[in-house]
C-alpha cells in the first residue's frame, strides 16, 4: 500500500531556500551587495536678481 504524505507549505518553502542559505556560506552575511547610488541633491534655488539697466551707448 502507497502511503499518503501530508504536504505543507514547509518543505517546498525550505527547498526554495536552500540554495539562498549555501550561496551564503560562501559568500558571508550579509551579501555583499552594492551601496545604493547617491540620490542627486535638486537643483539650488536662487532669490530673483535685481532688474538690470539697459547698456546705453
Amino acid at each position: 500500500m502507497m502511503m499518503k504524505r501530508k504536504l505543507t507549505w514547509k518543505r517546498p518553502l525550505f527547498w526554495l531556500i536552500l540554495p539562498i542559505f549555501i550561496i551564503m556560506v560562501f559568500l558571508g552575511f550579509p551579501m555583499p551587495v552594492p551601496p545604493p547610488p547617491e540620490t542627486k541633491a535638486g537643483q539650488a534655488q536662487s532669490a530673483p536678481g535685481a532688474a538690470k539697466k539697459p547698456f546705453r551707448l
